[in-house]
């Protein structure tokens, strides 16, 4: 449980790459049949087994504890050297190829794909509501990302 929470709690400060997203999704059904005693030839889905269990994705889990950092960091003080490094663009030249993955671009794919809006982070309780209402619709979502 405990490498689960450093994990959960690493992706929630730097983002996660689609690789070890999809790795860790695997090993999450895996454990999910597991724990049910049901082998991979047999033709259960995961999402049933998901809900007979009652629990929800680490995506999902992961997208929540990203999006609550946020509204933490967003209702601090302009001023803040957090809150200055959301925003902090790096000078110079970039190196060849494609740009590394952002902790701010990840916010904005969460914020933009569940409808939030950047000025419900001011409040922090209409904030929670909004976050929580916006991660329990679509509940099971256990699919690879492929």
């Amino acid at each position: 449980m405990l490498k689960l929470k450093v994990k959960v709690y690493a992706t929630c400060v730097k983002p996660m790459k689609v690789e070890p997203k999809l790795k860790l999704n695997c090993t999450e059904i895996s454990m999910i049949r597991w724990m049910c005693g049901v082998k991979p030839n047999e033709r259960k889905k995961s999402e049933k087994l998901g809900e007979l269990l009652g629990l929800e994705p680490v995506s999902l889990m992961i997208k929540k504890s990203r999006l609550r950092w946020f509204g933490h960091v967003e209702r601090k003080d302009n001023n803040d050297w957090v809150k200055c490094c959301i925003t902090w663009e790096v000078e110079g030249i970039r190196e060849r190829g494609c740009p590394n993955k952002a902790w701010w671009d990840c916010v904005k794919n969460d914020i933009e794909s569940l409808g939030l809006s950047r000025k419900d982070a001011q409040s922090r309780n209409k904030w929670r509501m909004r976050n929580m209402e916006a991660t329990s619709q679509p509940r099971f979502t256990w699919k690879n990302g492929r």
